[in-house]
């Protein structure tokens, strides 16, 4: 496993820089870097990227029918048909939620998370707060608060390892028609998410998942506000695709018992993990992984535009590198120990996309500075203006329902560049990691107010 997961680092990268080189080629055709080379490059990028996109949709469109007409239940059993035929005609009672919250250490959040959570339309049934190895008050707080609290033992898997725990004692007493809420202590609901989950796997007994829509909370300035565009766009993204999820968000997910035992009894034999964890410990982005899991298994999952959740944003770029570090090398691992199946189709390309994104990003800026000095005088070309007008244009669209700051900065275009920049080096920082084979760790922030931040 590990070679092979430092091949999928130097595929990865190796593919980007193949995919990058064409606009090389294209711009040096003429032999010199002229403004019309630039262009001719440019545009034959873009369209080279747009042709990838399209057949990328075609190919995930297909791989999607696939699964839901799967009729298989030994490779599939978690397929629509296969559910909807097995429980055809049986009432399994009214919905009912039951959430977990794994904690640690998180006083400083706890009480905010239980308020959202116990004070929604649809109340959950039960709420029990799984504290793993906690030192402060988070014990404390929940028991105040009136919910349970099951307290891990000697667990050292962090989140993944505390949710097993807890799932080996929830599990075994629900019913077909309980949800099971799995959110993050951070994280607050908005009053309809839980009444909008519902009603959805009211309305469609084959529907095994369903994630949330996160948006970023107020607060950490300048920094924050970028976070929260990024969601924002990320949110907007979803909706468009009509909830087809790309990660079910640890923010706050909803799984049908069905679905985590099959995961659990497939662990070992058609998905990679121990055999009876619905979690996989040995990953960085269990959510992720999940995700896969439950997709590899032909689960219908979606991420509906009325469970919204507000979620933490990191404070200090140091802690933002490691979130992002851990999600970036998370991912690859997870592609690592699947492989390639099509499940996962969508997902390699995501990140080939990345870095094809990440060199043409750089490519295009250094192209700009050669012109610069190669040029005695700075030319301004009408078409380039247009085409740098629809771009900052779609960049204030996509964050309008963010409201007046999303806005401004969105039409400043130079800032979110250079955050996009940042978060371009985490990538690469990812793919040399994993290429290298370098230990990976799960630094996990605790905020312990405003401004202070403690990983471990």
């Amino acid at each position: 496993m590990g070679k092979f997961q430092r091949a999928v680092g130097v595929v990865v990268f190796g593919t980007a820089v193949l995919a990058a080189a064409l606009l090389g080629w294209a711009i040096g055709v003429s032999g010199d870097p002229t403004p019309t080379s630039l262009t001719k490059g440019l545009l034959l990028a873009a369209g080279f990227s747009l042709l990838v996109a399209a057949v990328v949709g075609w190919v995930e469109r297909r791989i999607a029918t696939h699964a839901r007409r799967s009729l298989d239940p030994r490779h599939m059993p978690l397929a629509p048909k296969v559910v909807m035929a097995e429980t055809r005609g049986v009432y399994a009672g009214p919905v009912t939620v039951t959430a977990l919250i794994p904690a640690h250490n998180e006083e400083a959040c706890l009480a905010a998370t239980l308020e959202s959570l116990l004070g929604q339309s649809h109340r959950p049934r039960r709420v029990v707060v799984v504290a793993d190895n906690c030192t402060d008050g988070t014990v404390d707080i929940a028991r105040r608060a009136g919910v349970d609290v099951i307290e891990t033992v000697d667990n050292v898997h962090k989140k993944a390892g505390a949710l097993n725990q807890a799932l080996r004692q929830v599990l075994p007493g629900l019913g077909d028609n309980d949800l099971v809420l799995v959110m993050d202590a951070d994280t607050t609901l908005d009053a309809g998410f839980l009444e909008g989950a519902v009603r959805r796997a009211t309305a469609d007994r084959g529907l095994m998942a369903i994630g949330g829509l996160f948006y970023g909370e107020e607060g950490s300035g300048l920094l924050g506000q970028f976070q929260r565009n990024e969601y924002t766009r990320y949110a907007r993204d979803l909706r468009r695709r009509r909830g087809r999820l790309f990660v079910l968000t640890g923010t706050a997910s909803l799984f049908r018992p069905r679905a985590l035992r099959a995961v659990a009894a497939e662990r070992g034999r058609t998905i990679p993990g121990v055999p009876g964890d619905v979690y996989d410990t040995a990953v960085l982005t269990e959510d992720n992984e999940l995700t896969l899991a439950l997709k590899s298994l032909g689960a219908l999952t979606i991420s509906p535009a009325e469970c919204t959740v507000v979620t933490e944003v990191m404070p200090t770029w140091q802690a933002l590198w490691a979130q992002r570090l851990r999600w970036q090398r998370g991912a690859l691992e997870n592609l690592a120990a699947y492989g390639m199946r099509p499940t996962t189709f969508r997902y390699w390309v995501q990140q080939l996309g990345i870095g094809y994104g990440v060199i043409a990003l750089a490519t295009y800026l250094g192209l700009l500075v050669v012109m610069a000095v190669y040029r005695d005088s700075w030319t301004w070309f009408p078409f380039w203006l247009g085409v740098g007008a629809l771009f900052t244009l779609e960049r204030v669209v996509s964050v309008w329902a963010g409201g007046w700051r999303a806005r401004v900065l969105g039409v400043l275009l130079i800032p979110e560049l250079c955050y996009a920049m940042f978060l371009d080096v985490v990538y690469l920082k990812g793919v040399w990691d994993i290429s290298m084979r370098r230990q990976a760790h799960w630094k996990h922030v605790v905020v312990t107010d405003r401004g202070a931040v403690l990983g471990g």
